[in-house]
C-alpha cells in the first residue's frame, strides 16, 4: 500500500465522491443495465456527473493505480467497484501511523 498514492488519489473532491458513490451503488446507480453486482459501468459515471469520457476514466484511473478500486472488463465495458480490504488497511494504517 502506497499511502502517498492514495492520499493524492483522495485529494480530488471528484474521485471521493466517486468512491462515496460506489459505497451505495443501489441508490446511485438503479438505473444501470447491467447486474450492480459487476461494478459500476464508467458510463454511468459520465450520466451521473456531467464529465467527459476523458475526465472520468482519468479519475476511475487514478483510483485504480492507487488500490482503491478494481476493474472488471467485459468486452468493451470497465465495470468498478470498491476494493474494501484496501480502503480498511488504509484507513487502519492511518490511525496507527498519525
Amino acid at each position: 500500500m502506497d499511502k502517498t498514492e492514495i492520499l493524492k488519489a483522495l485529494a480530488h473532491p471528484v474521485r471521493v465522491e466517486f468512491l462515496e458513490w460506489m459505497k451505495e451503488p443501489e441508490r446511485h446507480f438503479c438505473d444501470q443495465a447491467h447486474p450492480l453486482d459487476m461494478g459500476i459501468c464508467a458510463n454511468q459515471f459520465e450520466k451521473r456527473c456531467g464529465l467527459s469520457q476523458s475526465t472520468v476514466s482519468a479519475h476511475l484511473s487514478t483510483l485504480e493505480k492507487a488500490g482503491l478500486v478494481s476493474t472488471n472488463r467485459v468486452g468493451q465495458w470497465a465495470f468498478y467497484r470498491r476494493d474494501e480490504q484496501a480502503i480498511a488497511a488504509f484507513l487502519e494504517e492511518l490511525r496507527s501511523s498519525l
